[in-house]
């Protein structure tokens, strides 16, 4: 219940209603300096995936996110930038919430748009739970050590930035 009260807010908030962003609204989100939990979610055709072997490796973007997730599509643009600034330097990781989503209508959403990042479904929450992800839009950067370096949430993220704290 509580994952549908945030996810019900993030939709507010990435629709303009709401002042305060929704890291202020919630006390949760994995915090800045812990090391991220090494989790293995499925990809799209239920292959599991080991973010062991991102990551410690190198920095890595991870994103949660919905195909109906307004505050998502606003950072398309960002992470493009992060893409065409450090290119390969980062790996970049798109988790699909599943919430009111279907493998099929994530695939459909992805014919149409190219996020960047390498796709995961986490149909169980295993990640949205390790991460105390508090909505849509959430992202973790972690830096080669597997350390949190910047967390936050909704479609204003200067997400080349965050990037630079943990490629530095």
């Amino acid at each position: 219940m509580r994952w549908v009260r945030q996810v019900a807010f993030a939709g507010l908030v990435g629709a303009g209603v709401g002042a305060a962003p929704l890291a202020a609204q919630f006390d949760a989100g994995i915090p800045v300096g812990s090391k991220a939990p090494v989790l293995v979610i499925n990809d799209l055709d239920g292959k599991p995936v080991d973010l062991g072997a991102y990551l410690g490796r190198g920095p890595v973007l991870i994103e949660f996110w919905a195909t109906w997730c307004s505050s998502c599509k606003a950072l398309l643009p960002e992470l493009a930038r992060v893409r065409k600034a450090f290119g390969d330097k980062v790996t970049l990781i798109g988790i699909n919430v599943t919430v009111n989503e279907s493998r099929e209508r994530v695939r459909r959403y992805l014919r149409t748009v190219d996020p960047g990042f390498l796709v995961l479904y986490d149909e169980s929450g295993a990640s949205t739970r390790a991460y105390d992800v508090p909505g849509t839009s959430y992202v973790v950067m972690v830096d080669a050590s597997g350390t949190v370096v910047y967390t936050g949430t909704g479609g204003d993220q200067d997400l080349v930035a965050a990037v630079r704290k943990a490629v530095q």
